[in-house]
């Protein structure tokens, strides 16, 4: 009989001592290292506008491929609208779009692309 103890014993000792060893790498395994996001910038070159006339909206990317393509969106009563004005990032992952407004008042403009979203650019038209 005592030879059975010591038999169960020995695993019951040995037991915590393998939870302990493998608790740190089931932790570093359950929890993987999410990718950094990619970004956008943007800055308008004006505040204000007459109707029609051309600006440029600009900025870069970041965490993101070169000739990735960006869009042009505008705030209106539905929200978020794609506007036909896009381009490609170039190799140094900037973009520079020409932009014409009839939409007289605050517009509220914004970059999309790449799984990113740019902060907002306000544009007063008049």
């Amino acid at each position: 009989m005592g030879t059975g103890l010591l038999i169960c014993a020995a695993p019951l000792a040995a037991a915590p001592v393998a939870a302990n060893a493998a608790a740190p790498q089931a932790v570093a395994a359950s929890a993987p290292q999410q990718a950094p996001k990619p970004t956008l910038s943007a800055k308008a070159t004006v505040k204000s506008a007459k109707a029609w006339q051309e600006f440029r909206v600009y900025g870069s990317s970041t965490r993101m491929a070169a000739g990735t393509r960006v869009t042009l969106q505008q705030l209106q009563k539905k929200g978020w609208v794609s506007l036909p004005i896009h381009m490609n990032t170039t190799r140094s992952h900037a973009y520079n779009l020409r932009v014409k407004l009839g939409i007289k008042g605050l517009n509220k403009l914004r970059i999309v692309g790449g799984g990113a979203v740019s902060n907002t650019v306000q544009v007063t038209i008049r």
